[in-house]
């Protein structure tokens, strides 16, 4: 996306979720891209929003949490207007607490898609957590910025489906199975 364009549409984005918060607690609205943060794929953004918390931070997940409860309804409004302005690449909404500490208590939101599609696909699909070096994700991005997949879980998913069509994976499975068997024989 071009600087121009991200900041225009970032602007916009600030306005309309200031105009939620009319307590103002929100001190600003990033626009992340790949290379911005980790959890942003390519193709993707991330909606960031910064959250400035009145009061003692002293147990910052608990004021974050506080604050959550007390915005409950207008978090719900800001997911749901996102969801259906279509952003282009939008998928993940963050509510960051500011208070200048290094991590900061975060709430993420997933945007887009019908909670009955992102339900229906959990049932079938295992999370599985992968510490991946650069050079691993950089061949999960390529496969994505390809049009092989869409995100990483699904490029990882190809990568399994292509390792499962190889001759050498249907002699391990049959080698696997001999071995159960001897197993079951003792």
């Amino acid at each position: 996306m071009e600087r121009a364009t991200k900041d225009q549409l970032q602007t916009t984005l600030h306005q309309q979720v200031k105009a939620h918060f009319p307590d103002g607690g929100i001190q600003r609205v990033e626009l992340l891209q790949h290379g911005d943060d980790p959890a942003v794929e390519p193709g993707e953004l991330l909606v960031r929003i910064i959250v400035k918390v009145a009061g003692d931070t002293a147990d910052r997940a608990q004021s974050l949490d506080a604050w959550e409860q007390a915005h409950k309804t207008m978090l719900n409004e800001v997911q749901r207007e996102l969801a259906e302005a279509n952003l282009p690449g939008a998928r993940l909404l963050d509510f960051v607490l500011d208070d200048n500490n290094d991590p900061q208590p975060t709430i993420r939101r997933r945007i887009g898609g019908p909670l009955s599609d992102l339900d229906e696909r959990a049932h079938d699909l295992t999370p599985v957590m992968a510490r991946l070096g650069p050079i691993d994700l950089w061949t999960l991005d390529m496969l994505i910025t390809a049009g092989i997949a869409a995100n990483r879980a699904e490029a990882i998913r190809w990568v399994l489906a292509r390792i499962r069509e190889r001759p050498a994976y249907a002699k391990l499975t049959e080698r696997t199975r001999e071995l159960d068997e001897l197993k079951a024989q003792f």
